[in-house]
């Protein structure tokens, strides 16, 4: 066998397709590649109340979640970085004065503004009001995010891993940007249905390649054996870190530009036809 490597898998866009599903032969390819000694470790925007039990039940070595916020090893955190209580208090006034709609991340769970889920239901499902193939969506196949948020607590929190808006109507990108930029990492989400505008605010100097870091030095494991597989801008850190940074077909184009390699979409097994490529299955 290869040497022992240590694989870097993003979630949205890469083990799970837009539906927020994981193709079976993505969960095969993962439980396959544990099979023959290697390690497999999510590596996500996610923070943990959002990575549901579907996932996890694959099995993975641990987790690198909110961007780099957190590290999880067996089930032990190695490490976990998290947003000031100040900050919090900031970003939810500002975002409430403004209209903004937004949800905090902790790992204990999501935490939705008031008109949150009204704007999410209606990215997902439709006109839930007046369409009836909207509400019997709505009903019959329930969006796991939405069901996974918390609705009415106190969001002055101080367990706070980051948080994302969707995309405002009455405020840009650039102004939220512009308002955090001594308190937060702002960019762009990586998930479609939030809009072209929508973001994720994080800690500064926080990403996944500082966290992919501390992890290899905790296991004593050399750089030269790390493969990341990834969609996103926010995996370029990530990319330009390990060893060889494999895109999935429907990456973003910047990503692919600094890719060691492209491979399949989500749902045409780009993650068992590379695992396969490369002896690791």
């Amino acid at each position: 066998m290869l040497d022992k490597k240590i694989i870097f898998l993003d979630v949205d866009g890469t083990l799970c397709n837009d539906k927020g599903l994981v193709p079976e032969s993505a969960a095969i390819a993962v439980k396959k590649a544990r099979e023959n000694g290697h390690l497999v470790y999510l590596c996500t925007g996610r923070s943990k109340a959002e990575i549901y039990d579907f996932i996890m039940d694959i099995g993975f070595d641990g987790i690198i979640g909110a961007g780099g916020g957190f590290v999880e090893v067996e089930g032990e955190m190695l490490f976990h970085k998290k947003v000031s209580s100040e900050n919090v208090k900031h970003l939810v006034d500002f975002f409430n004065k403004n209209n903004v709609n937004f949800y905090i991340e902790s790992n204990g769970g999501l935490y939705a503004s008031k008109n949150l889920i009204p704007q999410l239901e209606r990215c997902i499902y439709g006109d839930v009001e007046n369409d009836p193939e909207a509400i019997y969506r709505k009903e019959n196949d329930p969006d796991h995010f939405i069901n996974a948020l918390i609705i009415g607590e106190n969001l002055y929190r101080d367990d706070v891993n980051k948080a994302c808006f969707l995309e405002p109507e009455n405020i840009s990108f650039d102004e939220i940007k512009k308002e955090f930029e001594n308190e937060f990492e702002v960019i762009h989400c990586t998930v479609p249905m939030f809009g072209e505008d929508s973001g994720e605010l994080g800690v500064p100097g926080v990403h996944k390649a500082t966290a992919i870091e501390e992890l290899l030095n905790h296991l004593n494991i050399d750089k030269s054996q790390t493969i990341a597989f990834g969609d996103g801008l926010n995996d370029i850190e990530m990319f330009n870190y390990c060893e060889l940074g494999i895109a999935m077909g429907n990456a973003k184009q910047g990503l692919k530009d600094i890719a060691g390699e492209i491979t399949d979409t989500h749902d045409e097994g780009g993650i068992y036809n590379s695992f396969k490529k490369h002896g690791l299955i």
